[in-house]
């Protein structure tokens, strides 16, 4: 029987291969209200029955996270994503182009789509998404709708391996599935289709390649917390001013020859730190930026288990995905709320 509360020991952990081992396990503990751990093409997902309060509430608490902040619902297919959202022209022209993938929609929300109020944080809006593994897309099928933020304590760097995800929560969960490292290693891109297009969220898929789709962007090209009042939801994850946080303190924009005696440094290319050269970890000695998004994640933790109070990180160009790990980094780097400010309590329906 699958426990409704925090387990006591380390989750199950199984290996994605075969399909529908994993499929047939995951899909028996998330319809009896528990919480799995799935790799996704962005970061690992922590999944929940999107209709059931209750496991919407569990995943909330296991994680953390503020009633405030919504959760991305992934569904298998265009249909299931018809059935909780109400799509104008454009969002079918985006999801045509780019699912199933790293992309997330936010739209009206369906009242008939019987999607939990929690998901939403009580909003009017949903955000919907069909990954690409063929494992959560046929999960997600099975149960009907998941929810599936990143699977780690809200606020923290996001999981890209199984280790990962046992490391953030160890007896909070039932299952973790274990694909391997997270291939793209940022989280979905995230665009408002509610009105005007508007990018709410930097991810793999770039401004350039949206606009091509649907036109020119509305307003800034990446949302802030400042999308919902103070105490109301937000338009979408992912924005929190203080986000994907190691435990270190985070100084942006640092050559190697300014990196400080004390200090660990994020490095994209080849250089090292002359202070600390077995405190840096290089996301990509060729300065790919694909491959330092896939390595973002697993540096901040390496680094944050060096002990050093402070992190540097190397210049990102904001040019393709270097836009979406300078989101990050940025959040990351921003200061953090006291536990207080965090309201856990559910959201009601505004609709």
């Amino acid at each position: 029987m699958v426990p409704t509360s925090p387990s006591p020991a380390l989750p199950l952990r199984i290996d994605a291969a075969p399909l529908e081992a994993a499929r047939e396990a995951a899909v028996r503990l998330i319809a009896a209200g528990g919480l799995v751990a799935l790799p996704s093409e962005t970061v690992y997902g922590l999944c929940a029955d999107a209709r059931s309060d209750t496991a919407v509430a569990r995943l909330y608490a296991a994680k953390g996270r503020p009633s405030t902040n919504p959760l991305i619902v992934h569904v298998a297919d265009l249909a299931g994503a018809e059935a909780v959202a109400a799509f104008t022209e454009p969002a079918r022209r985006l999801a045509a182009a780019f699912w199933p993938g790293p992309l997330t929609i936010v739209l009206p929300r369906r009242a008939e789509g019987g999607i939990s109020d929690a998901a939403c944080a009580g909003g009017p809006t949903i955000a919907v998404r069909v990954p690409e593994p063929a494992l959560f897309r046929a999960v997600a099928g099975d149960v009907g709708a998941v929810v599936a933020p990143s699977a780690n304590r809200s606020g923290r760097v996001s999981a890209t391996s199984a280790d990962a995800v046992v490391e953030e929560l160890d007896g909070r969960i039932d299952l973790v599935v274990d694909g391997g490292p997270s291939p793209i290693g940022v989280e979905s891109t995230v665009i408002d289709m509610t009105g005007a297009p508007r990018l709410l969220r930097p991810g793999a898929i770039a401004e350039d390649a949206l606009s091509a789709v649907v036109g020119p962007l509305a307003g800034a090209t990446v949302g802030a917390a400042s999308d919902a009042g103070p105490t109301g939801p937000l338009r979408s994850p992912g924005l929190l001013a203080s986000h994907y946080a190691p435990r270190a303190r985070l100084r942006l924009d640092v050559a190697a020859d300014e990196v400080r005696p004390d200090e660990a440094w994020l490095a994209l290319g080849e250089a090292t730190s002359p202070a600390r050269p077995e405190w840096t970890y290089r996301l990509s000695p060729s300065s790919d930026l694909r491959e330092a998004a896939r390595r973002l994640y697993h540096g901040l933790r390496a680094l944050d288990a060096t002990g050093a109070a402070v992190i540097a990180v190397s210049p990102i160009p904001a040019i393709g995905i270097g836009a979406a790990i300078r989101d990050r980094l940025g959040r990351a780097a921003a200061p953090r709320p006291a536990p207080s400010e965090l309201s856990t309590e559910p959201q009601k329906a505004t609709r």
